[in-house]
């Protein structure tokens, strides 16, 4: 677990996260977000990018946005989406990321200004009693297992956090809340109940931010009641009438 801005720290007063998913950067999109980061850097203390950041996972694609990050003054934590998954190499993704001073979270967790972030991609397979499960042919318990392993990295990750508040950046929804609006046949598509079974296991979840549901709802909770946010861009912008949230934490 890293410290980052950790003279701040346990200062007991909230912080400002800014929270954004879906950007899908493509090869035309030089300077898209860099006045956006600025702006970002003004109204908030962290950033977090809840995945689908490139849109082939493409390293021109990560070069493109890391030039654009450069623009932002505040630390910045990142999860990756399925769409940086896609050439292959999302490690070096990640790696263009990095070199920009964006904190990529999986097997690790941070500290923010007395603040914990932890963080997975997540993965699908449904909402309660639509979860898929680990039966039959074992493609399917391939497939159950990707799922599982990622809520037990997000758990893990989480219990390494002693910090009173703490925030679960995903990419894809934990609770199908924030799906709805989406065509309920792809919901199994667009998360998993297993993401928010890890979270419930901890009482310092303030918030849980993602994207992926592009057509989603902006604001839903863990059956324990953990706040849960649709951070992806349209969705912000169609509920906020900005392309990201400011939440509280």
């Amino acid at each position: 677990m890293n410290d980052i801005n950790e003279a701040a720290a346990g200062d007991g007063g909230t912080i400002t996260l800014a929270a954004i998913g879906d950007l899908h950067v493509t090869e035309a999109s030089e300077h898209r977000y860099r006045d956006m980061f600025a702006e970002i850097s003004e109204s908030a203390d962290v950033l977090a990018l809840c995945g689908d950041l490139t849109n082939f996972g493409k390293t021109r694609e990560a070069e493109i946005l890391a030039e654009d990050l450069r623009a932002c003054t505040i630390p910045t934590v990142a999860v990756l989406g399925n769409h940086d998954y896609e050439c292959g190499q999302p490690e070096e993704v990640a790696k263009i990321l990095h070199g920009a001073g964006v904190t990529i979270l999986g097997e690790q967790a941070v500290i923010v200004e007395g603040v914990g972030f932890a963080g997975v991609k997540g993965f699908l397979g449904g909402f309660g009693r639509g979860e898929l499960g680990a039966f039959g042919e074992p493609a399917i318990k391939e497939f159950v297992d990707a799922a599982l392993d990622e809520a037990r990295k997000l758990e893990n990750a989480l219990r390494t956090l002693k910090t009173e508040r703490s925030v679960a950046v995903l990419h894809y929804s934990p609770v199908v809340d924030t799906v709805e609006g989406e065509p309920p046949e792809i919901y199994p598509f667009l998360g998993c109940s297993r993401l928010a079974d890890a979270i419930d296991r901890f009482d310092n979840i303030s918030a849980v931010v993602h994207g992926h549901a592009h057509r989603g709802r902006f604001e839903g909770r863990t059956p324990r009641g953990t706040p849960v946010y649709n951070c992806a861009t349209m969705v912000a912008q169609a509920t906020l009438s900005r392309p990201y949230a400011l939440i509280e934490v």
